[in-house]
């Protein structure tokens, strides 16, 4: 099922759950794929309305993870987006992905121009490639395919746009080639959502934005997280953590409170549901769904 037509039911009550959904990464080894799946598994009670799974950098992970969601569709029937990036690869092989995609059933995709490869500090666009997600997915829509299509966003402005005005015209154009739904970044000040999907509105940006969450078990993880996609770690919720001088229970402590607050606030305040960025672990996100259910 394409998840834009659940947050549809959502939106009309036809559905009384938001849409919970996970994020999970292709393991690099044998052990990891088990402790995929037994998270998977652990999940699966809370019903998602969609897991996704990640490309790697340049492309790296390009069959295990469609392999991925073809997987975990088949074998739970959990509904599954595949991402998708266009660093690295021709229009060629894009389109040898999509065919795959589309022929496994797989009906949800998000489109991203992707991180350079390890090694590389800027984006350089494949010859015969894509320079902008916005290529990617208007490439998607008249090469006929039918999927539900999710579109990155970032609440605190994308890392690379030039301020907030160029960041949100981008998302526009992205929006108007075909962009279905929009994920957001993680980010830890939910008053930085709620400014940003005004924002959009205002500028006429129309799909539902999930806001993304990813609590915080591991303080210098999440730094090296923030620093590279531009988000912030609020002053009073970082002194806390810095306080419990790298206690890990007491950071995984505070970081799981600090999320079953925003997970609450959000949806109080009319968000359609919450992505959780699981690091393929199910603890954390189990308890905070425990708490705000």
């Amino acid at each position: 099922m394409k998840i834009v037509d659940k947050l549809k039911a959502f939106a009309q009550r036809q559905s009384p759950e938001p849409c919970f959904s996970f994020e999970f990464f292709p393991p690099r080894d044998e052990a990891g794929m088990e402790l995929l799946f037994e998270t998977v598994a652990h999940l699966r009670r809370y019903e998602p309305a969609y897991v996704s799974v990640t490309y790697g950098a340049g492309g790296s992970t390009r069959r295990l993870t469609v392999d991925l969601v073809t997987r975990i569709k088949r074998e739970t029937g959990i509904e599954t987006m595949a991402h998708l990036n266009s660093v690295g690869s021709t229009k060629d092989e894009i389109k040898g992905v999509l065919d795959q995609l589309a022929g496994s059933g797989i009906e949800n995709v998000l489109p991203l121009r992707g991180d350079p490869p390890k090694g590389e500090a800027r984006f350089v666009k494949t010859e015969g490639g894509f320079g902008y997600a916005s290529e990617l997915v208007e490439f998607i829509r008249t090469g006929g395919y039918d999927f539900c299509l999710a579109g990155a966003c970032y609440p605190e402005t994308h890392p690379e746009a030039p301020n907030a005005h160029a960041d949100l015209r981008n998302l526009g154009v992205k929006v108007r080639a075909g962009v279905d739904v929009l994920i957001t970044q993680l980010f830890f000040d939910n008053e930085d959502y709620f400014r940003f999907v005004d924002r959009a509105r205002a500028d006429g940006i129309d799909p539902p934005v999930i806001p993304g969450i990813m609590p915080v078990t591991n303080l210098a993880q999440v730094k090296r997280f923030t620093a590279m996609c531009g988000a912030k770690i609020p002053k009073e919720l970082l002194a806390r953590l810095e306080a419990t001088g790298g206690d890990v229970a007491k950071v995984r402590a505070i970081g799981v409170e600090h999320a079953v607050g925003q997970c609450r606030e959000l949806l109080e305040r009319g968000a359609p549901g919450i992505h959780f960025y699981t690091l393929n672990r199910s603890r954390a996100t189990v308890e905070i769904l425990e708490a705000i259910r």
